[in-house]
């Protein structure tokens, strides 16, 4: 058989995913905090790229003939939070509009405005400088301030303080000391002998190794370090779960001297650097707000804090293309200015396919938002991208990571999507939110010994409501709601009694 070489061609369908497109998915799956640093980087690297903070700014009637051409030339959006603007026919430079074109800084009345003296702060900014300076101490900052005034000597203090940075905010030791000790060059029992002077500083229990050592470390320092409390130190698991009789075997104590001692146990604080200040929490924001309209009906609404309003500066793009001489910047200028479009592009059919989103989820899941959690749906990715026209992947995408603020609270967009549990004799579905919701019900509403539910009763009494479920489903969602079994449950109920 010869061979031989030649040419065909073939007709054929095939998914090319260019890097637009990829940026487009990208941005779908990005949080808000997530999306706002993305766009602070695209507008460092793009000078076509602008944010439009025009409507932040109290004097909007002072500014330049320029910001009515902008307003004059924005595309129209047909939902008014995602308010995101192209401009076409912008007339500054982006360096001659951050310094503004005003004479001398002045306003139209003649007065300067000193407020934006500086760097464009207020007095305002004061506030922030009061409250980093009457901020609370952290738990760093106040053993570093023991360390000062412990009188370590010098190879002591060095170890102190590596070992003191490998404290974590509930004031536990997460280091290894034989690595720790191979790293600094020293014998483990120096490292080991000024790790004993630390578990002197205040809070009591610092520098602690695990819970058992915390607690001991604050019982030696009240001076109830027993053997019999040292006993009841070893044998927390058994505390834990309430197995009084193998305690009082282990401790070889009574009954009345158990429960005076467990007590003690629990007045000693099991995480000592609790106390002290940390980072402040980043608040949540939400990515849509549901209100409550006229006549049962929802308002979905878009949170426009959270979304970037970006301007393309079509008149920069044209004076720098003009003055592009070499291939190389007419190949730069024509990238960025794709890329600027590109991305505003993104921005609003983000923001719209998020809208979409949350518009199906609330006509889905209406009951949850009149009635409470008792009437949650179930809820699949598949059903809501069917009804938006939409893929499965882009539905998981745009409920990543964005929240929901409803009259009933601030939810996940996960939240909404649970899996559903047979009703009995053919009805609808339950949700497994609502289940676990009714568990925790019949639970917290025992009251005495006699009044405990297994969990088959449980399940017998789902039954009756009409709901089909598995014992074991019961004890599954029993577990991760961290609720202990009925034999545990009556046995707190009889100590308590």
């Amino acid at each position: 058989m010869a061979l031989g070489a030649r040419l065909e061609m073939r007709q054929g369908q095939g998914l090319v995913i260019t890097p637009q497109l990829q940026q487009a998915i990208k941005l779908l799956q990005l949080s808000n905090m997530e999306l706002e640093a993305y766009v602070e980087g695209e507008l460092e690297r793009n000078p076509l790229l602008q944010r439009d903070d025009r409507d932040s700014e109290p004097e909007a009637e002072a500014a330049p003939r320029e910001a009515e051409e902008y307003a004059s030339d924005q595309i129209p959006d047909g939902a008014a939070s995602v308010e995101m603007d192209i401009n076409h026919d912008a007339e500054a430079s982006p360096g001659e509009r951050a310094t503004g074109d005003s004479a001398d800084g002045q306003e139209a009345g003649g007065q300067i405005d000193w407020s934006k003296a500086g760097k464009g702060g207020s007095f305002e900014d004061l506030d922030d400088f009061e409250q980093r300076l009457t901020r609370d101490k952290t738990l760093a900052e106040h053993l570093e301030d023991q360390l000062v005034v412990a009188g370590f000597s010098g190879p002591e203090l060095a170890v102190a303080r590596v070992l003191a940075d490998a404290v974590d905010e509930g004031g536990y030791l997460r280091c290894d000391l034989p690595e720790t000790a191979e790293r600094l060059g020293c014998d483990l029992t120096f490292v080991e002998d000024v790790l004993r002077m630390l578990q002197r500083f205040e809070p009591v229990g610092v520098f602690a190794r695990d819970v058992r050592e915390c607690l001991m470390i604050q019982l030696k320092d009240r001076d109830r370090c027993d053997p019999a409390m040292m006993a009841l130190l070893d044998n927390l698991d058994l505390l834990a779960r309430r197995d009084m009789p193998g305690l009082r075997r282990a401790c070889g104590v009574d009954d009345e001297d158990l429960k005076e001692m467990i007590s003690e146990l629990r007045a000693l604080t099991p995480r000592p650097g609790a106390a002290f200040g940390g980072e402040p929490a980043t608040p949540v924001a939400p990515d849509v707000f549901i209100r409550e309209g006229l006549g049962g009906l929802w308002h979905v609404e878009l949170n426009s804090d959270t979304l970037p309003r970006l301007l393309v500066d079509q008149r920069y793009h044209a004076r720098v293309s003009a003055a592009a001489r070499t291939d190389q910047e007419k190949v730069f200028v024509a990238d960025c200015m794709a890329s600027a479009n590109w991305l505003v592009k993104s921005l609003d059919q983000r923001a719209k396919t998020i809208l979409k989103v949350a518009s199906e989820i609330v006509r889905q899941q209406d009951g949850f938002l009149a009635f409470g959690v008792e009437h949650l749906r179930p809820l699949n990715l598949k059903t809501v991208a069917e009804a938006i026209g939409m893929h499965e992947s882009t539905v998981s995408r745009v409920t990543s990571n964005k929240y929901i603020a409803t009259p009933r609270g601030m939810f996940e967009m996960k939240f909404f999507f649970t899996s559903a549990i047979q009703a009995t004799e053919g009805g609808e579905a339950h949700s497994a939110e609502s289940v676990r919701h009714r568990i925790r019900q019949l639970i917290d509403a025992e009251r005495a010994e006699a009044e405990v539910h297994s969990d088959d009763r449980i399940v017998e009494i789902l039954k009756e409501t009409g709901v089909d479920i598995a014992r074991r489903t019961v004890a599954k969602y029993r577990e991760a709601m961290r609720i202990p079994s009925s034999v545990e449950r009556r046995r707190m109920l009889k100590q308590s009694a």
